[in-house]
């Protein structure tokens, strides 16, 4: 277990990673992230693909903590605060009492991604997705329904922005994703990769409740407002979701578990 490093002083330098956390959250932390909260924090200390560089607790919780103390390497720097003193670092009061620094070990190519899931297996394909609570939902979701892994396009935010890790209650940190390059044509990449694509569009010929998932599947989400492009819908098959004459939208992240749910069932199902 690593020794606890008692901070008294919210100037310490030791902790100047943990400071003014929404301000840096907006400019970028240089390959670092932050997690917040116990859930999370467990998540980020049991994953292989992430890794923490330092925790900063409030002394009040260390006893109650100590299962996941144990479980860091004896190297990791354990800060241990005052309430009053996390709160001046961090900027704003602090309920939870535990954050980490993390940083992802394993940065694959979608290409790479893709191409190390064998078998059955289905996927979520985001495009233009710039809201963090939407991010953090589809994560959720994706988790929760058994999704293998997540594409982003270019234009979508940071799954590891510290809201989108916690409304995503750390699924952010377990569901493997990896981002295109601009211009990179994802669905030649998905065909690549033999996985038949739909798109989620209110103009979907198909009613998702009608659509047979095949053995590897991906649905494709965009931001609400825009939707999808034309010519994406145009080479996947278009699957719209049955709503209340007069009303034709969703919240992406609502949508995304409609989508995962399906296709878990109708997978669940195939398999007697």
């Amino acid at each position: 277990m690593p020794t606890i490093i008692p901070i008294d002083d919210p100037a310490d330098p030791q902790i100047e990673a943990y400071r003014d956390i929404r301000e840096r959250d907006l400019v970028g932390r240089s390959g670092l992230f932050v997690a917040e909260g116990k859930v999370v924090v467990e998540k980020l200390v049991a994953s292989s693909a992430y890794r923490p560089q330092s925790l900063l607790i409030a002394a009040k919780r260390i006893d109650a903590l100590e299962p996941i103390l144990r479980q860091l390497p004896a190297e990791i720097p354990v800060y241990a605060a005052a309430q009053p003193v996390i709160d001046a670092v961090a900027g704003f009061p602090l309920h939870r009492g535990i954050l980490a620094i993390g940083r992802r070990m394993e940065q694959p190519t979608a290409e790479d991604l893709l191409g190390h899931l064998a078998g059955e297996a289905d996927v979520l394909l985001l495009s233009a997705i710039a809201n963090h609570d939407n991010i953090g939902g589809i994560f959720r979701n994706a988790a929760a329904f058994g999704i293998k892994a997540i594409l982003l396009d270019s234009d979508c935010c940071d799954p590891l922005y510290r809201k989108a890790i916690r409304v995503s209650v750390g699924a952010a940190l377990l569901v493997p994703f990896a981002r295109m390059a601009r211009g990179e044509d994802a669905l030649a990449l998905l065909d690549r990769h033999d996985f038949r694509a739909i798109a989620l569009s209110p103009s979907g010929t198909t009613l998702l409740t009608d659509y047979e998932p095949g053995p590897r599947n991906a649905a494709i989400l965009g931001a609400e407002g825009p939707g999808l492009a034309a010519d994406v819908i145009d080479r996947a098959i278009g699957v719209r979701i049955a709503m209340s004459s007069g009303f034709d939208s969703l919240n992406v992240a609502t949508t995304s578990g409609i989508v995962a749910h399906h296709l878990a069932v109708c997978r669940e199902r195939a398999r007697g």
